[in-house]
Protein backbone atom coordinates (compact mmCIF):
# COMPACT_ATOMS: atom_id res chain seq x y z
CA UNK A 1 0.00 0.00 0.00
CA UNK A 2 1.72 3.02 -0.84
CA UNK A 3 0.46 7.17 -0.72
CA UNK A 4 -0.89 7.69 -4.50
CA UNK A 5 -0.11 11.54 -4.99
CA UNK A 6 0.71 14.57 -3.13
CA UNK A 7 3.90 15.63 -1.43
CA UNK A 8 4.18 11.68 -0.24
CA UNK A 9 3.51 10.08 -3.48
CA UNK A 10 4.95 6.85 -3.90
CA UNK A 11 5.60 6.23 -0.44
CA UNK A 12 5.18 2.98 1.12
CA UNK A 13 2.64 2.64 4.36
CA UNK A 14 2.92 -0.54 6.39
CA UNK A 15 -0.24 -2.77 6.35
CA UNK A 16 -1.04 -5.39 8.99
CA UNK A 17 -0.53 -8.71 9.11
CA UNK A 18 -3.82 -11.28 9.74
CA UNK A 19 -7.13 -9.65 8.00
CA UNK A 20 -8.67 -7.55 10.97
CA UNK A 21 -7.92 -4.32 8.92
CA UNK A 22 -9.17 -3.95 5.36
CA UNK A 23 -7.35 -0.76 3.92
CA UNK A 24 -8.91 0.75 1.10
CA UNK A 25 -7.00 0.16 -2.01
CA UNK A 26 -4.63 2.82 -3.78
CA UNK A 27 -7.14 2.19 -6.75
CA UNK A 28 -9.98 3.38 -4.69
CA UNK A 29 -8.32 6.05 -2.57
CA UNK A 30 -6.63 7.33 -6.41
CA UNK A 31 -10.35 8.02 -7.65
CA UNK A 32 -11.27 9.34 -4.15
CA UNK A 33 -9.24 11.51 -3.77
CA UNK A 34 -9.64 12.65 -7.42
CA UNK A 35 -13.59 13.69 -6.83
CA UNK A 36 -12.63 15.12 -3.70
CA UNK A 37 -9.74 17.19 -5.02
CA UNK A 38 -12.07 18.82 -8.36
CA UNK A 39 -14.75 19.73 -5.44
CA UNK A 40 -11.64 21.63 -3.66
CA UNK A 41 -12.61 19.40 -0.58
CA UNK A 42 -8.69 18.38 0.87
CA UNK A 43 -6.47 21.63 0.77
CA UNK A 44 -6.63 22.92 3.44
CA UNK A 45 -9.27 20.42 5.28
CA UNK A 46 -9.27 18.78 8.74
CA UNK A 47 -9.66 15.70 8.36
CA UNK A 48 -11.11 13.00 10.96
CA UNK A 49 -10.57 9.72 9.54
CA UNK A 50 -12.56 6.95 11.86
CA UNK A 51 -12.12 3.72 12.32
CA UNK A 52 -8.56 4.67 10.93
CA UNK A 53 -6.94 1.33 10.50
CA UNK A 54 -3.20 2.00 8.91
CA UNK A 55 -3.87 5.55 8.65
CA UNK A 56 -3.94 6.00 4.77
CA UNK A 57 -7.17 7.73 4.38
CA UNK A 58 -5.97 10.68 6.79
CA UNK A 59 -2.63 10.58 5.29
CA UNK A 60 -3.05 10.75 1.68
CA UNK A 61 -5.39 13.62 2.83
CA UNK A 62 -2.23 15.40 4.33
CA UNK A 63 -0.31 14.54 1.49
CA UNK A 64 -2.91 15.99 -1.04
CA UNK A 65 -2.76 19.20 0.93
CA UNK A 66 -5.33 18.80 4.07
CA UNK A 67 -3.99 20.86 7.23
CA UNK A 68 -4.51 18.40 9.81
CA UNK A 69 -5.12 14.53 10.26
CA UNK A 70 -7.55 12.96 13.51
CA UNK A 71 -6.79 9.49 14.06
CA UNK A 72 -9.28 7.27 16.04
CA UNK A 73 -10.23 3.78 16.35
CA UNK A 74 -11.27 1.72 19.15
CA UNK A 75 -7.95 -0.39 18.40
CA UNK A 76 -5.01 0.56 19.77
CA UNK A 77 -3.00 -1.55 17.47
CA UNK A 78 -4.61 0.35 14.77
CA UNK A 79 -3.55 3.46 16.23
CA UNK A 80 -0.28 2.58 16.86
CA UNK A 81 -0.28 1.44 12.96
CA UNK A 82 -1.32 4.59 11.88
CA UNK A 83 0.99 6.69 14.51
CA UNK A 84 3.39 4.42 12.53
CA UNK A 85 2.97 4.99 9.10
CA UNK A 86 2.54 9.12 10.30
CA UNK A 87 6.13 8.60 11.68
CA UNK A 88 7.44 7.20 8.28
CA UNK A 89 5.96 10.19 6.23
CA UNK A 90 7.32 12.47 9.31
CA UNK A 91 3.85 14.04 9.65
CA UNK A 92 3.40 12.83 13.26
CA UNK A 93 3.12 17.18 14.26
CA UNK A 94 0.04 17.30 11.46
CA UNK A 95 -2.00 14.45 13.16
CA UNK A 96 -3.61 13.30 16.39
CA UNK A 97 -4.37 10.19 17.61
CA UNK A 98 -7.28 9.12 19.72
CA UNK A 99 -8.66 6.04 21.40
CA UNK A 100 -12.29 6.68 20.49
CA UNK A 101 -15.18 4.77 19.69
CA UNK A 102 -17.08 6.52 16.50
CA UNK A 103 -20.61 5.35 17.26
CA UNK A 104 -19.82 7.03 21.22
CA UNK A 105 -17.04 9.42 20.45
CA UNK A 106 -18.40 11.76 23.73
CA UNK A 107 -18.34 15.71 23.66
CA UNK A 108 -15.65 16.54 21.02
CA UNK A 109 -12.45 18.10 23.43
CA UNK A 110 -11.79 22.03 22.93
CA UNK A 111 -8.46 21.20 21.84
CA UNK A 112 -9.85 19.00 18.91
CA UNK A 113 -10.81 21.21 15.57
CA UNK A 114 -13.78 20.08 14.10
CA UNK A 115 -13.44 17.92 10.99
CA UNK A 116 -14.83 19.74 7.86
CA UNK A 117 -13.42 15.70 6.13
CA UNK A 118 -14.90 12.66 7.54
CA UNK A 119 -13.34 9.56 6.42
CA UNK A 120 -15.81 6.34 7.82
CA UNK A 121 -14.83 2.98 6.58
CA UNK A 122 -15.83 0.69 9.40
CA UNK A 123 -15.76 -2.77 9.23
CA UNK A 124 -18.49 -4.49 7.37
CA UNK A 125 -22.00 -6.10 8.22
CA UNK A 126 -22.16 -4.08 11.14
CA UNK A 127 -24.32 -0.65 10.04
CA UNK A 128 -21.81 1.28 11.75
CA UNK A 129 -21.87 3.94 9.34
CA UNK A 130 -24.94 5.73 9.99
CA UNK A 131 -24.41 5.14 13.95
CA UNK A 132 -21.13 6.49 13.85
CA UNK A 133 -22.30 9.73 11.42
CA UNK A 134 -24.97 10.75 13.74
CA UNK A 135 -22.89 10.50 17.08
CA UNK A 136 -20.32 12.17 15.74
CA UNK A 137 -22.67 15.19 14.27
CA UNK A 138 -24.57 15.08 17.86
CA UNK A 139 -21.26 15.37 19.34
CA UNK A 140 -19.59 18.46 17.81
CA UNK A 141 -17.08 16.76 15.64
CA UNK A 142 -18.34 17.65 12.51
CA UNK A 143 -18.04 21.49 11.40
CA UNK A 144 -20.80 22.81 9.16
CA UNK A 145 -20.50 21.57 5.70
CA UNK A 146 -18.79 18.65 6.36
CA UNK A 147 -18.09 16.79 3.17
CA UNK A 148 -18.83 12.63 4.63
CA UNK A 149 -16.79 9.59 2.76
CA UNK A 150 -18.55 6.35 3.40
CA UNK A 151 -17.33 3.37 2.31
CA UNK A 152 -19.72 0.29 3.04
CA UNK A 153 -20.41 -3.22 0.86
CA UNK A 154 -21.66 -2.56 -2.56
CA UNK A 155 -25.37 -3.94 -1.40
CA UNK A 156 -25.62 -1.69 1.55
CA UNK A 157 -28.27 0.71 1.30
CA UNK A 158 -26.81 4.43 2.57
CA UNK A 159 -29.20 6.41 0.63
CA UNK A 160 -31.19 7.64 4.38
CA UNK A 161 -27.65 9.35 5.83
CA UNK A 162 -28.77 12.56 6.58
CA UNK A 163 -27.16 15.47 4.60
CA UNK A 164 -26.96 15.89 0.69
CA UNK A 165 -25.48 12.87 -1.42
CA UNK A 166 -23.12 14.44 -3.73
CA UNK A 167 -21.86 11.07 -5.31
CA UNK A 168 -22.20 7.31 -5.21
CA UNK A 169 -19.39 4.80 -6.83
CA UNK A 170 -19.19 1.26 -6.76
CA UNK A 171 -15.42 0.07 -7.12
CA UNK A 172 -16.07 -4.10 -7.10
CA UNK A 173 -17.90 -4.96 -3.48
CA UNK A 174 -16.83 -1.62 -2.44
CA UNK A 175 -19.34 1.29 -2.28
CA UNK A 176 -18.08 5.44 -1.43
CA UNK A 177 -20.52 7.65 -0.85
CA UNK A 178 -19.49 11.27 -0.56
CA UNK A 179 -22.05 13.80 1.20
CA UNK A 180 -21.98 17.10 2.27
CA UNK A 181 -23.97 17.32 6.01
Amino acid sequence: MRIVAGTHRGRILKTPAGSDIRPTSDKVRQALFNTLNSRGAVVDAVVLDAFCGTGALGLEAISQGAKSAIFTDTSTASLELARSNAALLREEGNCSFLLKDATNPGQRPAMIPQATLLFLDPPYRKNLVPLSLKALQENNWLAPDCIVIAEAEKNDDLSLLPGTILTEKSYGETKVVILAV
